[in-house]
């Protein structure tokens, strides 16, 4: 596990040095981007991390949310193909293995797990129908309900191969690592890649299961507000639907997101401005480095 020594500060001279692939060609070779997740209640958060996919570089978006949703994500976000899931009766996505979901993911380069979604069990059952169904080189990012399923089959993605990225807070890295997380979260984040033989990014403390690590430190106060998780999760499948890998990724994605939220200070201060805003701050942000 590496010591806070060995940890990198990310920095626009790393990232240069770092550069993310720029496709050439069509939408196709930007890749496509799958959300799943949602409730009858949070459809918001498929479409704040679906925005961010495209945002960050993805050519195709697809979401998958609860059906009662689909019709009104649809229109919100008119650039996706948007797929109604079935859902139970208190509103909770449910997995239906019969249904058209396990052919999107068949066909998705990067599937985004687990924005908005409620019920754990249903969760696991999502879950274990996504990699069943994802093919061996799929990227993942595993987010919120979806990472409380991981935590419930931690040898889930152990020896699989493959390219995954979790993006736990602080009550979730509790959940993966089954205690309360210390104050060091360089070493959490490394515990939890390697355990999980998954690249982390926890709170800007990124960690890969080969032992490198590094540290985004321009975060700021105002990234703690509702949906900017779910803005990360789409940043991050945008940035590997383009071809980024998952520690790459993973580190631009960090610095994007901090600084994005930096971006809004002067219009909104430390802590007014809102997740949605951040979505536009985007490919500027990218663009800077």
């Amino acid at each position: 596990m590496p010591s806070r020594s060995e940890v990198k500060v990310i920095t626009p001279g790393l990232l240069r040095d770092w550069a993310l692939p720029v496709p050439v060609g069509g939408k196709q070779s930007r890749g496509t981007v799958l959300v799943v997740g949602g409730s009858r209640f949070t459809p918001g958060a498929v479409l704040l991390a679906g925005v961010a996919a495209l945002r960050a570089g993805a050519g195709v978006l697809q979401l998958a949310a609860a059906e009662s949703t689909a019709a009104t994500l649809s229109i919100q976000v008119p650039e996706a193909l948007v797929v109604g899931l079935p859902e139970t009766p208190d509103g909770a996505v449910a997995a239906d293995r019969e249904g058209q979901l396990g052919e999107l993911v068949a066909q998705a380069d990067v599937v985004v797990v687990g924005p908005g979604l409620k019920a754990i069990d249903e969760t696991n059952r999502l879950l274990s129908l996504v990699l069943d169904a994802a093919r061996p080189q799929t990227s993942l990012v595993l987010d919120a309900y979806a990472l409380g399923a991981l935590s419930h089959a931690p040898d889930l993605l152990v020896g699989s191969g493959r390219p995954v990225v979790l993006t736990p807070n602080v009550t979730e890295a509790g959940h993966l690592l089954g205690r309360d997380p210390g104050d060091d979260l360089d070493a959490e984040a490394a515990e939890l890649a390697t355990r999980y033989e998954a690249v982390v990014s926890l709170y800007g403390h990124v960690a890969a299961p080969d032992g490198r690590g590094w540290r985004e430190e321009s975060g700021d106060a105002g990234l703690g507000t509702s949906g900017s998780g779910d803005v990360l999760a789409g940043l991050l499948a945008g940035l590997l639907s383009r071809g980024a890998d998952p520690a790459q990724a993973a580190c631009w994605g960090s610095f994007a997101h901090a600084v994005s939220g930096q971006r809004l200070i002067p219009r909104y201060g430390r802590i007014g401005f809102l997740a949605r805003e951040l979505l536009d701050e985007i490919p500027g942000t990218l663009s800077m480095v």
